[in-house]
């Protein structure tokens, strides 16, 4: 690709709202029915920490409403990445902001992980709550996620899990989903978090703040808010 066409797909997602970008290849950890979109580009927005700051033993109603309100806009950027892929004769894929899927092979999850995209690309690692860190904003991001067959620059570099000995989310966690193991590559989603111990969770104790609702527990008592944290 050219270097006018990749800046074209930054200043999209600048342009638009985003936080951060970031490139991989991402063709192993695909379903075999996406491998022809080898790469990814990733994207995020950075959260409102005075809404996650405003979280106490649940979450608020103005954070549904934010959490709502981003994965529009991530959804919105991702359509116009889409566009502009196929406006220069290449193929591209959206994965939703958020969005389970119920014949997915793995419980709970989408048709590609946003953190995978975003631990490849270099910019954060996968923490105790089973959430992507950003290296700069910690959890508190939400990711977007396009597939590309456009070949894209891109080094595949994992960060070091920086969680260390930290258990807060942990400790916190209302569900007892989440098990103080560190993310491991290869391992399975269960060895950091019980998904459905989270969902059933927010199922019986929060759907009067919203439907889909989120608890928002984690990324409030994460120590790793904020850049350079």
């Amino acid at each position: 690709m050219s270097d006018n066409s990749y800046k074209e797909l930054e200043t999209i997602v600048y342009g638009m709202g985003g936080t951060f970008f970031g490139t991989s290849e991402v063709v192993e950890h695909l379903p075999e029915e996406l491998k022809k979109y080898p790469f990814a580009i990733t994207f995020g927005i950075r959260l409102s920490d005075a809404i996650i700051d405003e979280i106490g033993d649940k979450p608020t109603f103005t954070y549904f409403n934010h959490y709502r309100s981003v994965n529009a806009l991530i959804d919105q950027i991702s359509l116009k990445l889409v566009l502009s892929l196929q406006a220069h004769g290449k193929r591209a894929y959206s994965i939703a902001a958020s969005q389970s899927i119920p014949s997915s092979p793995i419980p709970y999850s989408g048709v590609f992980p946003h953190k995978t995209g975003a631990v490849l690309a270099g910019l954060g690692w996968i923490g105790k709550n089973g959430l992507f860190i950003h290296k700069d904003y910690g959890p508190r991001v939400r990711l977007g996620t396009v597939l590309t067959d456009m070949v894209l620059p891109c080094e595949n570099k994992i960060l070091q899990n920086k969680c260390s000995s930290c258990n807060r989310c942990v400790k916190a966690c209302p569900a007892l989903a989440l098990t103080g193991n560190l993310w491991e590559a290869g391992k399975e989603r269960g060895h950091v978090v019980d998904a459905r111990a989270c969902s059933e969770y927010m199922n019986t104790n929060l759907k009067h703040i919203g439907r889909g609702s989120v608890c928002g527990i984690c990324i409030k008592v994460c120590p790793r808010a904020g850049s350079g944290t």
